[in-house]
């Protein structure tokens, strides 16, 4: 696959960064996959009259910490349960397989939401649908730490979760438009990079919050942080200035979603997003249990800072960019599934000092491979770019769902080794999934030159 960087003499979007598993070849689809735009020399970079934001300009530095705020909050209310299963285990009589519904509704919910919202923000507006969704996700976050029941708690989640889908679709969308597509990578690396800091410091929070004071007052304290995130990228986001409103009509929505599903490329990427979660959404909903128990037996506290490793997630999503530029994207995807496998099988050793190892080199491997995969989807998708998007994140959400839900039934069966089993076997799909690509990339290649 060509690099980042590579500028073909196609088109402006086309110059920035091709599909994941589309040939490497100019003139090819990996060359055509992106809207057409004006004809530029090779060499030249962008057309003068290109008024979309570039690093260095103080719109695009808004715009970049907005969305990077925006994924903090949806990160970290997204979560706000996951570190705390074991908590809500004790405290509510609940189950493990039960405790973690706490995190399945709220994923689940988004998947299935996600679509709609992405329609609604192709006729109302990125921002405006973005702005929305925090609002209510923020609100019922506030109302969680009162759920009198385990019933009651999965379905505030399960609302919290559908609030929260009007954001990951839009956000990339509002970036494709907004953003040149050279940048559009590191821009969307960066949104994803928020996503991993609100992972990251939702759990630590949570965890030394609710050794204090219990997992009430731990889920409420990230619902403020919610609000102070939701506050300040409402003040930061600029209004949009190359949005075109859409159509809430069904059938032209059904035409549009119809046509991506028919798109090979962008089923790989649905695939390998939702594969890629689902090993993620597994172990990190297992991992406290795995914590708490023997031989590690540690204090709630300790756990939540068990989940620094994120800020490994945050500098491999951060640096997609660059490292398709050296590998190309299929062979980024490609070092991504091995990096992750090797962390489930570090992780397999009863030593405090693998386990943490091994939740690094799965952090990095999962945030790399989704960073490169969700920026693929922007760039293959010729139109109804929300709607792209949001099949992604539908197979995206849908994985961490299932796999939260297996791997922690996985762990009730058979203990750790029945979690890993299950993340071998998603990545085991991501690598089937590139290599096809691959070998179909050739294949194109090959009846291209012939």
């Amino acid at each position: 696959m060509p690099s980042a960087s590579t500028e073909a003499s196609t088109t402006v979007d086309a110059a920035a960064v091709p599909a994941a598993d589309s040939p490497s070849a100019p003139g090819s689809r990996a060359a055509a996959g992106a809207p057409a735009g004006r004809p530029v020399r090779e060499g030249t970079g962008p057309a003068p009259d290109d008024t979309r934001l570039a690093p260095g300009d103080p719109g695009y530095r808004r715009v970049s910490l907005a969305l990077f705020l925006a994924g903090v909050a949806t990160f970290a209310l997204l979560y706000s349960t996951q570190a705390l299963l074991p908590l809500i285990s004790r405290d509510l009589g609940a189950s493990a397989s039960a405790a973690s519904w706490t995190v399945s509704a709220a994923t689940g919910a988004l998947a299935l939401c996600v679509l709609p919202l992405s329609a609604l923000s192709e006729r109302f507006g990125r921002r405006t649908v973005m702005t929305a969704s925090l609002v209510v996700a923020v609100g019922v976050g506030l109302l969680v730490p009162f759920a009198p029941s385990v019933g009651a708690l999965i379905a505030l989640r399960a609302v919290q979760g559908a609030a929260l889908a009007g954001l990951p679709a839009s956000a990339t969308a509002f970036l494709a438009e907004e953003v040149r597509p050279k940048a559009l990578v590191a821009a969307i690396g960066l949104f994803v990079a928020g996503n991993s800091i609100g992972g990251m410091s939702g759990r630590i929070v949570t965890g030394w919050v609710a050794q204090e004071w219990g997992w009430r007052a731990a889920v409420g304290v990230i619902g403020v942080i919610a609000v102070a995130c939701a506050v300040a990228f409402r003040l930061l986001l600029p209004a949009p200035r190359h949005f075109t409103p859409g159509t809430l009509h069904p059938r032209a929505l059904a035409r549009t979603v119809r046509g991506h599903l028919a798109d090979p490329l962008l089923r790989r990427l649905y695939a390998i997003g939702g594969l890629f979660m689902s090993v993620f959404g597994g172990v990190y909903t297992v991992i406290g249990y795995r914590l708490t128990d023997a031989p590690f037996s540690l204090p709630q506290g300790v756990i939540g800072s068990i989940f620094l490793v994120y800020l490994v997630g945050t500098v491999s999503s951060a640096t997609a960019g660059k490292l398709v530029d050296r590998l190309g994207r299929r062979g980024a995807l490609y070092l991504a599934a091995a990096t992750t496998t090797a962390g489930l099988l570090v992780s397999l050793a009863d030593s405090l000092v693998t386990v943490l190892l091994g939740l690094v080199l799965i952090t990095a491997g999962f945030f790399a491979g989704h960073s490169v995969a969700s920026s693929s989807v922007s760039h293959t998708a010729k139109r109804g770019r929300a709607q792209a998007s949001a099949l992604y994140q539908s197979a995206y959400y849908l994985g961490s769902s299932a796999g939260s839900a297996l791997g922690a039934v996985a762990f009730h069966a058979v203990g750790w080794s029945g979690t890993v089993g299950l993340g071998l076997l998603a990545v085991a799909g991501v690598a089937v999934i590139t290599l096809a690509g691959t070998r179909a990339a050739r294949a194109e290649r090959l009846t291209t030159t012939a």
